[in-house]
């Protein structure tokens, strides 16, 4: 059996509201966003900037509902600042590739849900 890895959620260009570089490390998402693309606490992500190009790998914390926040903490609070526009992605081991179908959520300017990618 060969598993893959594919794409299994992202939250799309959703703007950094907090960073904090003394926090131990990961990125605080509001936990309405989580559950929007079930994504869990403490599970590996991608973020990457699309405001100055920067990618770079952390995990989750839950963040208050309906706080819109993003936080950046630790030293990804360097490299994503307030204001920053980021992709958040996970991927997901499969030996079936074609049947994933990733959830893809887009936000506003608030990092409020506004729908999923068809």
């Amino acid at each position: 059996m060969r598993l893959r890895q594919v794409l299994s959620a992202k939250i799309h260009r959703a703007t950094v509201t907090e960073a904090d570089i003394n926090y131990v490390g990961s990125i605080t998402i509001d936990q309405d966003l989580l559950d929007r693309v079930d994504m869990a606490p403490g599970e590996l992500v991608h973020v990457w900037n699309a405001t100055n190009g920067e990618r770079l790998e952390t995990y989750t914390i839950s963040g208050k509902r309906g706080s819109g926040i993003i936080c950046m903490n630790g030293p990804a609070a360097l490299r994503c600042e307030v204001g920053h526009v980021v992709i958040v992605a996970s991927f997901a081991f499969t030996d079936d590739a074609a049947s994933v179908r990733p959830r893809i959520a887009f936000v506003d300017e608030s990092n409020r849900f506004t729908g999923y990618a068809e």
